[in-house]
């Protein structure tokens, strides 16, 4: 009824626009002088415009929509209307007989005034009813600085200038034609690079990235600029978000520190990987992993027949299945609780649900860890779990199986690298058994949020007050997004013909150090109150990580962001060798899997061994790095 009502008043304005414009129409005629021998033919006129108006307007979708929020579609509508209707006065003018004739300026000037009458009355309702309910906020709020004076930065304005928590002082812009102009009435206050200054003068604290569609490194210069600056900084979501005009206040979230890493987006070949997946029996080792769990979230979006889930913690196995009871309910997926090195359970997976396409991403990952007093476990699990899985594959007659490596794989210093490059060569190995499945291979570095990740420790640090305990001054490292390595790996499995090492782009390394340093402005406090500790190298870690082995070559593949790696492969008697080896019923010690590793991964320098050719090779890669910098 309250509908009714407002649709019935707003059809009495568009009909006393009518009355109006058709009225003015002849005072405009006759120089603003009332016309007493055209009093008849005013009134006829009427008669015949007014229920055509009526018609017409309601036709045109004029009641839809709410004045509150009149914009270009309603103005699109107006014109419609107001186009059909004149043609009544078209038709009246042509058929009219009586005396004096229609003046024919009206047919210019009646679709004119009522177009000014009915756009402007709810422009006009816009502007007061916007300042009734937000007129009040305009010199409340946080006074900010917005970054981009763009459509985001424009629909975003939008929003602020209705919030009490938000004042917007200005906006600063790369565009140096938007210098010096204004965006909804506020100033472009000059370029991003000055924005230190500006908040110094303004006195603001708080900026507003704007820049959905910016290059990452864009958005990251802004942001260390802001930070320097001693400004608090938020964001908006990303650009899909923007430009479908789904941005609010609510959305706005303070800037993190996978924003200041954040890559460029992945784009994957979606038919060739689609082709690889779709009515497929997928297996997941690892599933509840941080990678496993990722890879089963891509993997949804392909159609997969079924999904078997095989992961040794219960906790993680039931929480990757219960995603899939939320966001896939129509993939078949099959939970199970097992161990990759349980050759009888594999071989009851593999037999009752048939894989064909086989992601391996169960592995011992934190390096410390397994370096000390676990050398053998993270061999068994790392190296035998990769055999057995292999293994099983091949004899069930899976068509892929894709292994998740590791950047510590190259040159390794450790025990976890070192098993994971030994995994790679077990692939190889089986490979060319040419049974018919095809094994991949897919090396990577560290991702953001990723289980043992130092982001999640150096936040836990920083929420104690500090210290923030880096190893070293000098050591970096590769970082992505989980999302971008799981497509990576889905995009490497589609292009692969069996028997590669793909590698990632990773990217520009980051000095751990300037990353806790970032870490630590974003969270509002500077480095006299969070103090940063070096506490030394840990067992296994190195300054640096590397994605290619010395002795190794690549070539380039249709995708910008892998590449292929050719590896020297394994002796022909490795995997009866290997299988020998863990056949034996004792745990070793840790020292004997590392005399072990060094006769099967020839490149595996154990830490303390060669050190000064050690120390010499990360001072030297450290300087090519920076070289490139």
């Amino acid at each position: 009824m309250k509908r009714l009502s407002r649709s019935a008043l707003v059809l009495l304005f568009d009909l006393l626009a009518a009355c109006a414009a058709w009225v003015a129409t002849y005072f405009l005629r006759f120089n603003f002088e009332w016309p007493a021998e055209y009093q008849a033919q005013i009134a006829f006129g009427l008669l015949v415009l007014l229920p055509v108006h009526a018609i017409v307007c309601t036709r045109a979708g004029l009641y839809r929509g709410i004045w509150v929020f009149a914009s270009l579609p309603d103005l699109a509508r107006v014109l419609r209307a107001v186009a059909i209707s004149s043609l009544a006065v078209w038709a009246f003018v042509a058929l009219y007989r009586g005396a004096p004739g229609v003046p024919r300026s009206t047919l210019i000037l009646y679709p004119m005034l009522l177009v000014l009458i009915m756009a402007g009355g709810r422009a006009a309702y816009r502007m007061w009813k916007e300042h009734r309910l937000y007129g009040g906020l305009i010199a409340k709020g946080k006074p900010v600085v917005v970054v981009g004076a763009g459509r985001g930065g424009a629909m975003l304005l939008r929003e602020l200038q209705r919030s009490p928590d938000w004042r917007v002082i200005g906006l600063v812009d790369d565009d140096a034609e938007k210098w010096g102009r204004e965006l909804l009435g506020l100033p472009v206050l000059g370029p991003v690079k000055a924005l230190p200054e500006i908040l110094v003068a303004e006195r603001v604290e708080h900026v507003i990235l704007a820049m959905p569609s910016a290059a990452t490194k864009v958005r990251r210069a802004a942001t260390d600029l802001a930070v320097r600056a001693g400004a608090k900084v938020f964001t908006v979501p990303g650009l899909e978000d923007v430009m479908a005009g789904r941005v609010a206040v609510s959305s706005i979230r303070r800037v993190d520190i996978e924003d200041l890493l954040g890559r460029e987006p992945v784009w994957i070949d979606t038919p060739h990987v689609e082709a690889m997946l779709k009515d497929k029996v997928v297996l997941v080792t690892g599933a509840g992993g941080s990678i496993g769990s990722e890879l089963c979230h891509q993997l949804a979006r392909f159609a997969p027949r079924r999904v078997v889930l095989y992961e040794l913690n219960e906790f993680a196995l039931y929480n990757v299945e219960q995603w899939f009871s939320s966001h896939a309910p129509g993939i078949d997926v099959v939970p199970l609780a097992g161990d990759v090195k349980d050759a009888a359970r594999l071989a009851e997976v593999f037999a009752a649900w048939r894989p064909e396409v086989v992601f391996h991403a169960a592995a011992y990952k934190h390096v410390p860890l397994m370096e000390v007093a676990n050398a053998w476990q993270a061999v068994r699990n790392n190296v035998l779990g990769t055999l057995r899985v292999g293994e099983a594959a091949q004899r069930h007659g899976a068509e892929r199986f894709i292994l998740i490596s590791t950047d510590k794989a190259v040159n390794p210093t450790n025990v976890m690298g070192a098993s994971k490059r030994l995994a790679e060569l077990v692939c190889q190995a089986l490979h060319q058994r040419a049974q018919g499945t095809q094994f991949e291979m897919v090396r990577f570095g560290n991702v953001l949020g990723s289980t043992g990740s130092v982001i999640p420790k150096f936040q836990e640090q920083i929420a104690r007050g500090g210290p923030i305990t880096v190893t070293h001054p000098e050591i970096n490292r590769y970082f992505m997004s989980i999302p971008e390595a799981a497509q990576l790996v889905l995009q490497a499995a589609a292009m692969g013909q069996g028997g590669e090492i793909f590698v990632m782009d990773m990217g520009d390394p980051v000095k751990i150090v300037d990353l806790a340093r970032n870490m630590i402005r974003l969270s509002g406090y500077s480095e006299e109150e969070i103090r940063i500790e070096f506490t030394g190298l840990r067992p296994g870690e190195k300054l640096y990580e590397e994605l290619l082995a010395d002795s190794e070559e690549t070539r380039e593949t249709p995708h910008p962001k892998l590449r292929i790696a050719r590896s020297v492969p394994a002796a022909s008697s490795f995997l009866a060798e290997l299988a020998g080896w863990f056949a034996q019923k004792d745990c070793l010690g840790d020292d004997e899997v590392r005399r072990a590793l060094l006769r099967w991964v020839p490149e595996y320098v154990p830490m303390g061994g060669r050190p000064a050719l050690r120390i010499v090779e990360s001072e030297s890669k450290l300087a090519r790095v920076g070289d490139r910098a």
